[in-house]
């Protein structure tokens, strides 16, 4: 049997050179080409002991990971443990990530029982398996794609996930509890006392707020028109915010001064002493992350306790 060991050592130093830029491409590390060929040059050493009196050791898992170790050393250098380890758990995770993907889309295309034929005579040319070469010649553009794009989304995410906070609402005997989203867009606040105002769904609410209170919040010029009447204990918290939507350039926002407001997130917990909270029929997150629009004011003092 002929093996040509150059074609074989050429596709794993591509292959491994596009792990290494893929790693990079995830982590957001600025490395030049030239250190990606060096990492990829190491990786590819192992096919070449292969055939010398090492070989038995070049297919041990230990040999295996400590060219991993220099691999990822060489392309992205070593700052600290934390930085280190999460450059080369995220190589082994996009090594996973985008084998198992191409092989997964292969043998879903192409499942027969001529497979196991085909990979035979391709090994016995000696130039390896052609999946591995289907990872070259489309594995980078199909898998910088894919890659990218879960990226993306998880980092959207991670950046709502950690600006989700637990609220706590007490008005007029009725209490709330709802996960809220901090957003530094929300600038809506009472010009006069300076309240920052939050917004509230009340589609999670329909049992525990009066019925005027949700009428209202499909329509706030009710109140003015006189169309619904509200009991006098709602009459003393309510605030009329002046704000800007799209196709009214004056409209009046009907908020409540809550008795007490509580925020909880993972840095501590806040009593927010000055609020005002303006109700909306609207659901505000499709998927019920979040029920409420937190002012990022609100979070702004000190915190009353750090959390455990």
């Amino acid at each position: 049997m002929v093996v040509y060991m150059d074609v074989v050592w050429l596709l794993n130093l591509l292959v491994d050179s596009m792990l290494l830029w893929l790693t990079a491409i995830i982590l957001k590390r600025h490395v030049t080409i030239w250190k990606i060929l060096i990492g990829g040059l190491i990786g590819s050493i192992l096919i070449i002991l292969s055939i010398t009196p090492l070989a038995h050791y070049a297919g041990k898992p230990l040999v295996k990971l400590g060219f991993s170790i220099i691999m990822v050393y060489s392309v992205f250098g070593f700052k600290r443990l934390k930085y280190y380890f999460s450059n080369l758990l995220t190589f082994y995770f996009m090594t996973f990530l985008t084998g198992g993907m191409l092989i997964g889309i292969h043998y879903f295309l192409n499942f027969d029982l001529e497979m196991n034929n085909a990979v035979a005579l391709a090994s016995i040319r000696g130039f390896g398996d052609p999946i591995s070469w289907m990872f070259v010649i489309f594995g980078l553009p199909i898998a910088w794609y894919f890659a990218k794009q879960r990226i993306d989304t998880f980092e959207v995410t991670k950046i709502q996930y950690d600006q989700i906070v637990k609220v706590e609402i007490n008005i007029n005997g009725v209490h709330i509890i709802l996960p809220g989203l901090i957003d530094s867009g929300n600038q809506l606040h009472d010009p006069i006392s300076k309240a920052p105002v939050m917004i509230v769904s009340t589609q999670s609410l329909l049992e525990k707020l009066p019925a005027q209170i949700i009428e209202l919040s499909e329509n706030h010029e009710r109140l003015m028109d006189g169309s619904i009447q509200l009991d006098s204990e709602w009459y003393d918290k309510i605030r009329l915010i002046p704000a800007k939507a799209v196709g009214k350039n004056n409209q009046l926002l009907v908020a409540y001064k809550p008795d007490t407001l509580h925020i909880q997130n993972e840095e501590g917990s806040w009593n927010v002493q000055k609020s005002l909270i303006s109700f909306t029929n609207q659901k505000l997150s499709s998927d019920d992350v979040f029920q409420c629009i937190v002012h990022p004011k609100m979070l702004t003092g000190i915190p009353i306790q750090n959390a455990s």
